[in-house]
């Protein structure tokens, strides 16, 4: 599987992973050697919680060097009138009668709680390459699917401004 990232996503996670290796990992393996001479291990707390946040950054580095290592770098994107990643997008749900405004990212810093929807989302799909004013259909699965129009379409740029998503 490839990753389709934007050069900004790959900086940003470079940067991430220099500071997981070179501050963070020194810092944990000391908490964890510190929390270790407390004694017996069986019934030490801080031990488990150091080794655990330890591993966690253990996880994420591999994560981050994973997703670097089978990423394909997303071209800058062509000026159009259509919505394209990182525009910000108010749209009519016509089932709803509902007007919501999303911002088309990469799945690297989708949260949809904030309105940032993947580009390989259902909507994140749709919406790609709309004009204001079209009308489109949202396939959510084989039996459910509605319609929107896009009302507004604010033209974004890949700043940084959004940040990587953490687990």
């Amino acid at each position: 599987m490839h990753n389709e990232l934007t050069k900004k996503d790959i900086q940003m996670m470079r940067e991430e992973l220099d500071y997981r290796r070179i501050q963070l990992r020194p810092q944990l393996l000391e908490a964890v050697k510190e929390a270790r001479a407390f004694g017996d291990l069986s019934e030490n707390f801080e031990y488990k919680a150091a080794k655990q946040e330890k591993n966690r950054n253990e996880s994420r580095i591999r994560f981050l060097e994973n997703m670097i290592k089978t990423a394909v770098v997303l071209p800058d994107p062509v000026e159009s009138d259509g919505v394209a990643l990182y525009d910000r997008v108010t749209v009519f749900l016509e089932d709803e009668g509902d007007t919501e405004v999303y911002q088309v990212v990469t799945t690297m810093r989708q949260d949809a709680l904030r309105g940032l929807i993947s580009k390989e989302s259902p909507m994140g799909r749709a919406l790609l390459g709309r004009k204001v004013g079209e009308r489109f259909h949202i396939q959510v699965n084989d039996k459910y699917g509605y319609d929107a129009v896009v009302k507004a379409i604010e033209k974004g740029a890949d700043d940084g401004s959004v940040p990587l998503n953490q687990f």
